[in-house]
């Protein structure tokens, strides 16, 4: 098949790569460079980046609503454009001008966790699974009729980094058989069920200070969602300190409190240990590496 692919971060890479290594990519549309870094420079997308290293015509318009963006993506006659996280909202006269329409890779098991950040919000909810779902686009915010499935499980340690990298392999893998159904003419797109409809909101910094006035396994699954980024942290002193993976341990105590020399706090049920801290200016460390050149003692209390 002939494919426009609409995507920008990470999570799109291996769809794309999976896509050219068995159809023709007539385009790559992703979003423009962003400034990142300390210098601020822009920085080409990683989808960006992979489509100039293989030599794909690359597009990053700001918008496609306007007349001349919808009549050049028209002009590439695809027979399917495929989106994953792409980050703009796709006109009806986009979504129909491909053949077969536009396919979405969105990373739930909808209709659970329509939205923009259902990696986090799986793992801080507590599933036991999420996964993929393909889907035929409209005008709706992850609403349209889906075509195919994939499950992944999730643990009681599971971060979204590590969940976020299963379901990027599982999307590439379920795109290439929704395209080989679509072709064949052989897949039928289901409408989604109206019960079990829940909305990811996007992540906000503001929600990553650790509470640990809720119970272990809510800080745990707190902690482990929004772990690489944005980090959840504590404060001890005048330091904000991130954890990037923690697990439900035995214990308790006042609230916040550090239990033993092992780096378990009391919560307000039960207790957390936290594996893996980082330090400002510093790289992700084990507990026990951690407190060899950080001191956090039994009895000190974490905000």
């Amino acid at each position: 098949m002939r494919v426009v692919f609409m995507g920008t971060p990470d999570f799109a890479v291996a769809a794309l790569a999976r896509i050219a290594a068995h159809h023709e990519i007539a385009a790559v549309y992703c979003q423009p460079p962003r400034p990142a870094g300390r210098g601020q420079q822009d920085r080409p997308s990683p989808v960006e980046i992979f489509a100039q290293e293989h030599g794909f015509p690359v597009r990053s318009p700001k918008s496609l609503k306007s007349k001349d963006a919808q009549d050049e993506f028209a002009a590439w006659n695809a027979d399917i454009a495929v989106v994953a996280a792409y980050g703009l909202i796709l006109p009806q006269a986009v979504l129909d001008a491909p053949k077969h329409g536009c396919v979405n890779i969105h990373a739930s098991l909808l209709p659970r966790w329509r939205g923009a950040a259902p990696i986090q919000r799986a793992i801080m909810a507590g599933d036991a699974k999420t996964g993929v779902t393909t889907m035929q686009m409209d005008a709706g915010l992850d609403t349209g009729a889906m075509l195919l499935t994939g499950e992944v499980p999730i643990t009681d340690v599971t971060t979204a980094g590590e969940l976020h990298d299963a379901l990027a392999a599982c999307g590439g893998e379920l795109i290439l058989k929704t395209l080989e159904g679509i072709a064949a003419g052989k897949l039928t797109a289901t409408p989604q069920p109206a019960e079990g409809i829940t909305y990811a909101a996007k992540i906000d910094k503001a929600e990553a200070q650790v509470n640990f006035n809720r119970p272990a396994a809510d800080v745990a699954r707190h902690i482990n969602g929004l772990s690489p980024f944005p980090g959840a942290w504590f404060a001890h002193g005048a330091e904000r300190i991130k954890v990037l993976r923690a697990e439900v341990a035995s214990g308790g105590g006042e609230p916040g409190v550090v239990l033993d020399d092992a780096l378990t706090v009391a919560c307000a049920s039960g207790a957390v240990r936290l594996l893996t801290v980082q330090r400002a200016g510093r790289g992700p460390a084990p507990a026990e590496a951690f407190l060899r050149g950080y001191a956090l003692p039994k009895g000190t209390r974490l905000a």
